[in-house]
């Protein structure tokens, strides 16, 4: 731990609007009581939903080489192993 600002126990109960603001707003803690670390208090990651044309080509620069004609028999070697639940 030790990475971000430290805040004693108190301190959180004391000022706790202005802490969660600060939080909300991409700031971590590191909170303490009786000088040891206990924990961090660090902000939610949001999920991004949607990756635009240009953030899915970026990543898939790094991606590795895959070969097709392998990946499709793999797929097809699947596809007759499984059982179709409706069929009866």
């Amino acid at each position: 731990m030790g990475v971000h600002p430290e805040i004693s126990q108190r301190d959180l109960r004391l000022r706790s609007r202005e802490i969660m603001d600060a939080v909300e707003h991409g700031q971590a803690f590191t909170v303490t009581r009786d000088g040891r670390e206990i924990g961090e208090l660090v902000p939610l990651r949001r999920r991004q939903r949607f990756v635009s044309r240009d953030g899915f080509a970026r990543l898939s620069r790094t991606a590795p080489a895959i070969d097709l004609d392998r990946f499709r028999a793999d797929q097809e070697a699947m596809a007759q192993e499984l059982d179709d639940p409706y069929a009866r």
